[in-house]
């Protein structure tokens, strides 16, 4: 989309910041990812009962779910919470389809967690190679136009580097968990010891490891130093 408009925000980082925002969810959103796989690693951690501490993460995120419903505000996020539940849940059960102990099932609860991160980690950085980051999809996906976006230098370099910084988390945990992840499938290690280990690293690559790549982000949107250039063909807001 065409717009010569000059828009009502001083900075590309005052835009990217509102609309970024608006695509992640906020913080209701971020929580309601959050909180029934924290749940999960927590209640395996301390009482080692497997489906106990599915039926608190599943619980946990169907009365998120509840609560949505009766303010009558968006599902997506917590949605998103109750499906990934789901595939851990799957794998599991094809874990004790093929006789498998509980810890091994409850080892096999973290591979779907590896493969997205995995997946992720490479698109995040193939869109940057490519000069298409995925930030800017999605900036364009909550300002009606997917790649209008592209047309302004500025918004490019931007989101590149947002999408750097979404990026590394994602790395980070493949590389530090998928080891540990091998080697107790394996037998190299235990699987309860790999169970343990990949609880406790699934904690402290979660949300904290997430929330300080936001806070990066934060930053870098923070400084308002791009001034929105009029001659870029693209509504920005």
């Amino acid at each position: 989309m065409t717009d010569h408009t000059a828009p009502s925000v001083a900075t590309v980082e005052e835009v990217v910041r509102a609309q970024l925002s608006r695509a992640l969810g906020g913080r209701r959103g971020m929580v309601e990812a959050a909180v029934p796989t924290l749940l999960f690693t927590i209640m395996w951690l301390t009482t080692r009962e497997l489906q106990l501490a599915l039926l608190v993460s599943i619980g946990a995120a169907m009365v998120m779910l509840v609560v949505r419903v009766v303010q009558r505000s968006s599902l997506q996020f917590v949605l998103n919470a109750i499906f990934g539940i789901g595939i851990g849940w799957l794998f599991v059960r094809i874990a004790a389809s093929r006789g498998g102990s509980e810890d091994e099932q409850a080892l096999a609860y973290f591979l779907p967690g590896l493969i997205y991160n995995t997946g992720y980690s490479l698109v995040l950085v193939a869109t940057c190679l490519a000069g298409w980051p995925l930030v800017g999809f999605m900036v364009g996906s909550v300002t009606g136009d997917p790649t209008a976006w592209h047309g302004s230098k500025q918004v490019v370099r931007l989101c590149t580097t947002l999408t750097w910084l979404l990026a590394v988390p994602c790395i980070l945990r493949v590389a530090i968990q998928a080891p540990v992840w091998f080697t107790g499938s394996s037998g190299g290690m235990e699987a309860d010891t790999a169970v343990a280990v990949l609880g406790i690293l699934k904690v402290g690559l979660g949300w904290p490891l997430q929330l300080a790549a936001l806070a990066a982000m934060v930053w870098v949107l923070s400084r308002n130093a791009t001034p929105v250039d009029p001659d870029d063909q693209v509504e920005l807001a």
